[in-house]
This record gives C-alpha cells, structure tokens and sequence, in this order.
C-alpha cells in the first residue's frame, strides 16, 4: 500500500467517523481513534492526537450549521466549556502517565457505558419539566426549532451537569474523543435537555474542550502532520454532511446506530488492550 492509497483510506475512514459523530453528538474521536488503532494499527497516543485534531474540525464544522438552525444552547455551552476545559488539561496530562493498552481498556469501559446510557428508555422530559433557580438566574434555559415551532424547555440540575463536564474534559485528554459521549449523557440525563439539544450543544463545545488538550499532545510530539490532515478532512466533510441529516432525523435511529457501532468498537478494544496489543 503506497502513501496515496493510505491517504484516501484514512480520508474514507475518517468521513464516516465525523458523519456519525455529527449525528450523534459524540464527535469523530469515538470511532477515529479505535479504527486507526485496530484497522491502521497506530500507536494509541498517535491515534489520540490526530482524533483530537479531527474533533476540533468536527465542531467547527457541524456547530456553524447547528447554531443556525436554533438547535444548539450557545450560553449553557459557553458555561460547561469552564468545566470541560479545565478537565481537558488534567485529561491530557495523565494520558501520557498510563500505559497504552490500559488506555485501550478505559476506552472500551466508557464506550460500552455510552451504548447502555443511550438506550435507556427515558420520558421527554422537557415536556415536563419545571424551571430551575440556578439555571434560571444564569438563563440558561432555551428553545428549539420543531414543525415550524418553538419548543421551550429548562435545564436541570446545573451543580451534577458542571461535575459531570469535568468528567467529561478529563475523558477528552486522555481519550481524544472530544468527551462527546459523557457530554451529550450529562445533557440528556442529568440536565434533562432534549436529545437533539444535547448533541448539538456538544458539537458545539468539543472543539474548544479538545484543543485545550491538543496542546498538551502536540508538545509531547504526538501530533503527526500526515496522519492528522487526511483525517482531518475527512472528518470535516463527515460532519458537514451529518449537520445537514441531523434535522430530518429520527432520534430513536440515531441512539440504535450509535449503540451498535460504539459496542463493537468497545468489544474489540477491551479485548486488544488485555492482550498488550494496543
């Protein structure tokens, strides 16, 4: 296989992990760094560097589309962004204190977790959701675009949802994955946000979250240029492509695709990482 041919299948690859992340909220990391580690076989820190990259562009280019549709909260992203940045730093800092096939390991753990949080059966509730005094006195309650309308929910619990966010930061720089999965659960679970709110909020914020570990990795000399821009690429027009889909979509398809991709993924790199093949 020559470096051209390389390329293009790291752009392919890459297309459809920014597709995917798009939909779902869960940024192109989720599914960059397990296929270039178990298809490409790159080291993982390697892996988690270029997804890292790729996230950036994933929110750059899905979160323009989303916060023109009305769908994503710019001032409760805005404000979680404290939590997620602070993490990010902590996240990256560990990463290169734990060993790769550990690494592997905590990966697949947080995956599978995702998958069974996603398809959990949940009421909406934003249908009934009453207001909230702290999210009230920061406004972060909002509206979204529905059948022509617009539908006004409250954002819950804001103490759990900080605390989850810096979990989910930490996940960010030792994971590459942008801490999309944890972010779009605290949303939809624990702030009780309506789903397609979540993950467009997410997109919205996990660029700023993964360049604050980016840093951390380019110093670090875990940056490959001619693995990050293929990847890079890719991911871009797979999120562009998702920001357009994810309007007319069924929220219901969009946890079952998640869950089953996410499961497979976490399946094989639980098992390579106990094996030291990471």
């Amino acid at each position: 296989m020559n470096v051209l041919e390389l390329t293009l299948l790291l752009a392919i690859m890459a297309f459809a992990a920014g597709f995917l992340g798009s939909l779902t909220g869960m940024g192109g990391g989720i599914v960059i760094v397990p296929g270039l580690t178990l298809l490409f076989g790159v080291e993982i820190r390697y892996a988690i560097g270029a997804a890292l990259i790729s996230v950036i562009a994933t929110s750059s280019g899905a979160a323009a589309a989303y916060v023109k549709e009305g769908f994503a909260n710019i001032r409760l992203g805005l404000f979680l962004e404290i939590a997620t940045t602070i993490g990010a730093v902590v996240g990256a800092f560990l990463a290169t204190k734990i060993s790769g096939n550990s690494i592997a390991v905590i990966f697949g753990g947080i995956l599978l977790y995702s998958a069974y949080a996603m398809m959990r059966n949940t009421q909406s509730p934003h249908k009934t959701n009453a207001a909230d005094a702290l999210a009230v006195r920061l406004r972060l309650d909002g509206t979204y675009p529905l059948k022509n309308n617009l539908v006004a929910y409250h954002v819950r619990h804001v103490p759990l949802g900080f605390a989850l966010m810096l979990a989910a930061g930490i996940l960010s720089g030792l994971l590459g994955i942008g801490s999309g999965a944890l972010k779009v659960l605290a949303m939809d679970r624990a702030m009780q946000i309506p789903f397609k709110v979540s993950t467009t909020t997410s997109n919205f914020m996990i660029g700023v979250t993964a360049a604050a570990s980016a840093g951390i990795y380019l110093n670090r000399g875990y940056i490959d240029p001619g693995l990050a821009m293929p990847v890079m690429l890719g991911v871009l027009a797979g999120s562009m492509l998702g920001a357009r889909v994810l309007a007319q979509a069924n929220v219901r398809i969009l946890k079952i695709v998640f869950s089953v991709v996410v499961t497979a993924l976490a399946a094989q790199m639980i098992i390579n990482g106990i094996l030291g093949k990471i």
